[in-house]
């Protein structure tokens, strides 16, 4: 199985693109052509540029935030991948995560901020004991998507340890 959130990424690219677009024509359309003009709803130019900035750097970063990530996953052959990279304005290095069925040891699911930021950790069989991968961000699946992954892991996991606590 293999599940890929490329058109999530590129529908929050484009819409970033959108509301730049849209903050660069208001600002050209009320400080240099002058078109709109203010008081407009009993609010001066200043205090729109304020609240308009402020909400289009709160919706650059939400990305950022909740730790948006690209997210590639496949269980096809004998082993379990991961590929991964933030998806905010500044995207991230690309990560990678392989891990052979027979060294899997187990997940871990974590939810944080009411269930916004969601992350899954891998853990490996190493020769000392049991490895520790940082964690990848599945916030931007679909429950679908999500659910696929999840029981993939579930599936693949050895009987003694499927979801490990800490």
């Amino acid at each position: 199985m293999t599940v890929e959130n490329s058109k999530s990424i590129i529908s929050l690219r484009i819409k970033l693109f959108a509301v730049t677009v849209l903050f660069v024509v208001y600002i050209i359309l009320s400080y240099f052509a002058r078109i709109i003009k203010f008081p407009l709803l009993g609010l001066s130019d200043t205090w729109w540029t304020i609240i308009l900035t402020f909400l289009y750097f709160c919706y650059l970063i939400y990305p950022m935030v909740l730790n948006y990530q690209y997210i590639y996953y496949s269980d096809e052959d004998d082993k379990i991948v991961f590929r991964y990279f933030f998806a905010g304005i500044i995207g991230g290095r690309r990560n990678s995560i392989e891990i052979h069925k027979s060294q899997y040891a187990g997940y871990r699911r974590e939810k944080k901020l009411f269930g916004l930021i969601q992350s899954v950790i891998l853990f490996q069989y190493v020769k000392g004991g049991i490895a520790k991968y940082p964690p990848v961000y599945i916030s931007l699946l679909n429950s679908e998507e999500r659910a696929k992954v999840l029981y993939s892991l579930y599936k693949n996991a050895p009987a003694s340890a499927t979801e490990i606590k800490e």
